[in-house]
């Protein structure tokens, strides 16, 4: 008679896996602890990049909606929505402002993604406003102060 076939035994959930918030608050303990040969390294490096990716995505997102409702502003002759677009813009640039001042370094990187956020505004708002004609160029100063505080209509 064979012998069963072998089954390959899976290891338990580490508790990053089974409850991120008990992780972090079991991690935070450990560092404060000095006892860094318990910390889980590989899931502490995965939170780390994780963060910087959500505040990078965060930064693209939020300049990309600015961008749209500058150009909505600016362009589109629909003075009822002026206001509501006027209060959009506000709330993006205040919330710019938020994550640069937490992270600064930011900043460069809202140089570097300008013109793909540019890009896909311009896309959005011309689908959704065929009739209206926007520039291909960003009209303005693409300086992130000027972007941040100017008004552009």
């Amino acid at each position: 008679m064979a012998d069963p076939p072998m089954v390959k035994a899976t290891s338990p959930f580490t508790l990053y896996q089974q409850d991120l918030v008990a992780w972090y608050d079991d991690t935070i303990a450990k560092l404060k602890a000095g006892d860094l040969a318990a910390v889980d390294i590989a899931a502490l490096i995965e939170e780390i990049e994780g963060l910087a990716g959500r505040d990078r995505r965060e930064l693209k997102s939020r300049l990309r909606v600015l961008l749209a409702h500058l150009l909505k502003r600016i362009y589109v002759d629909a003075p009822d929505d002026y206001r509501g677009w006027e209060i959009t813009i506000r709330e993006q640039r205040r919330q710019l402002l938020d994550l640069l001042e937490q992270s600064p370094s930011l900043r460069n990187e809202a140089e570097l993604v300008f013109p793909k956020c540019w890009a896909e505004a311009l896309a959005v708002v011309r689908e959704d406003y065929p009739q209206t004609e926007f520039p291909d160029r960003w009209p303005g100063s693409t300086d992130l102060d000027a972007l941040l505080s100017e008004k552009f209509w």
